[in-house]
């Protein structure tokens, strides 16, 4: 699947969960809630490592590139 598609369900679905959390009343309800939020962002954090470790390696290339040229 679609690393991209992934996100934005993801994201799709946190926004939901937040507006849903906000308009709940009950405190079971909310802390329900809480924990889908959190499960979300967890899962969209492993997203962003993978993108930020995939990106570091390619500046790191770039250094090492940069570097010869000196």
């Amino acid at each position: 699947m679609n690393p991209e598609a992934v996100m934005e369900c993801l994201i799709d679905e946190l926004h939901i969960t937040l507006e849903k959390m906000s308009k709940a009343k009950k405190l079971e309800d909310k802390r329900q809630y809480s924990e889908i939020v959190k499960n979300l962002s967890e899962s969209l954090g492993v997203f962003f490592n993978v993108a930020t470790d995939w990106l570091q390696e390619g500046f790191d290339e770039y250094d090492e590139d940069y570097e010869d040229d000196e």
